[in-house]
């Protein structure tokens, strides 16, 4: 294969998972309930009834896909931490049990060469403090950042790179806001509070950061960024996507880089619903100096007004261009326009911490998956990906979204993102084509 698109010398190739959606062992060696545990078990909050009680079961077989990641060439491997594995009860005393597993996933990343890429919370709380009001409240904040605190001394010199949240957007519109995730809240006038009381988080677990100063050990956060669009060029429409990329975008990175929230998201979401309880020093402490800034994107969308929303006076738009099995437009352009986004706000190194596609992938004669259309819009991506860093945008890595066909979230088992098949029956893994042409990619260090 000739390489002509070269990546720079040191660019991270990974694969990227969550905690829920692989572990399972969700009640075992001392775990407690995540509001995930308790969600699941709704009627009707799943697509397709399942749960992530097993999942994968990486608990049990984490061994066996550290051994899929290394055969993979993978440079680096993004994965989140469950918070109440460690603190069954949100706070107080760690759980070891809990500890000793990532520890010998660590130990066991180290040894095959691979590098521990680790997220503090992607959207796992303990129920136990959802029980007392969840990110509503502003103790959760507290607690996060003992919990980091805690990690940190753990495993802080283990672990070179650390993120604080995982795409906080989707936890507070989509777990309190339209209930869609959970903790399942459907209350419109907790969206400002609990963002404010994640970035609060993010900052306290930041500073407990620089308290513990890991060796060499960079931390970040890692944001949703999808390009929002506007259906047509109707001043109305245009309106309409810039409130959506408030509500996605701005309302978090203007209080992470800029200190502030922007002032027309406030007027618009405040005049309807609570505003953030800022209290002094807030800010300042949310703005707190980062290393990077990982990018999660997959798509854009396009919007048009409808003053019958009433949130943002917006309506998607079905888009008329190939679709993932989710239904989600493939634009490769969403990879530049996304880091574009936050070159608005900041010149630190960027990751690409998620990307890729579901389709519908499903075994051949000889057993095996040819999933053409995910290497395709792996391909085209990572070309993107190549031309941000040609435009001048410093691209430090990009991680693939996911390793393993996994549980995902509403959507259930009916969803396969993964560069291995995962057959939830036997936990039979079965590494698809799109895993053969990303080895290719890494060890060429590009296309």
């Amino acid at each position: 294969m000739n390489t002509t698109r070269r990546f720079p010398s040191g660019f991270l190739w990974g694969a990227a998972t969550a905690a829920y959606q692989i572990e399972g062992a969700w009640a075992e060696d001392g775990k407690g309930d995540s509001i995930w545990d308790r969600f699941v078990r709704k009627p009707g909050v799943i697509v397709d009834g399942t749960t992530g009680d097993v999942a994968c079961d990486h608990y049990h077989r984490y061994a066996e896909d550290v051994e899929l990641m290394a055969q993979m060439g993978l440079g680096a491997y993004r994965f989140s931490i469950s918070w109440p594995r460690l603190f069954p009860q949100g706070s107080g005393r760690m759980n070891s049990k809990g500890l000793d597993f990532y520890k010998r996933l660590v130990e066991a990343l180290h040894k095959r060469g691979i590098k521990p890429v680790a997220t503090l919370y992607h959207w796992d709380l303990p129920q136990v403090l959802e029980d007392h009001g969840g990110w509503v409240n502003r103790d959760t904040a507290l607690r996060f950042a003992e919990y980091a605190y805690a990690l940190f001394q753990e495993l802080g010199d283990q672990i070179p790179i650390w993120s604080t949240l995982n795409e906080p957007f989707i936890q507070a519109f989509y777990g309190y806001g339209n209930g869609e995730n959970a903790p399942g809240r459907r209350n419109p006038w907790a969206i400002l509070p609990v963002a404010h009381h994640l970035l609060l988080g993010h900052g306290l677990a930041v500073e407990a950061f620089r308290a513990v100063r890991p060796a060499n050990a960079q931390i970040g956060i890692v944001m949703l960024i999808w390009p929002s669009h506007p259906a047509t060029s109707l001043p109305p429409d245009v309106a309409a996507a810039r409130r959506v990329d408030g509500a996605m975008h701005r309302i978090f990175l203007d209080p992470l880089f800029r200190g502030r929230y922007p002032k027309d998201m406030l007027f618009r979401m405040g005049m309807r619903f609570m505003r953030p309880p800022v209290r002094p020093g807030d800010m300042a402490i949310i703005s707190r100096p980062l290393d990077y800034v990982g990018v999660n994107t997959y798509t854009r969308l396009l919007h048009r007004a409808d003053w019958r929303d009433p949130l943002l006076a917006v309506r998607k738009v079905v888009p008329q261009a190939p679709t993932t099995a989710m239904g989600w437009e493939i634009y490769p352009d969403c990879i530049i326009e996304a880091l574009q986004k936050v070159r608005e706000y900041t010149d630190l190194p960027l990751y690409i911490t998620e990307n890729g596609a579901a389709f519908e992938d499903t075994l051949d004669a000889a057993g095996q998956i040819n999933d053409t259309e995910r290497i395709a819009y792996l391909r085209s991506h990572i070309e993107a990906a190549h031309r941000a860093i040609e435009l001048g945008i410093d691209l430090r890595g990009y991680f693939a979204w996911t390793l393993l066909d996994n549980f995902e979230w509403a959507k259930g088992k009916s969803k396969r993102f993964g560069l291995i098949y995962t057959d939830y029956a036997t936990q039979r893994r079965i590494p698809k084509q799109s895993a053969a042409f990303f080895r290719e990619v890494i060890a060429n260090n590009g296309l």
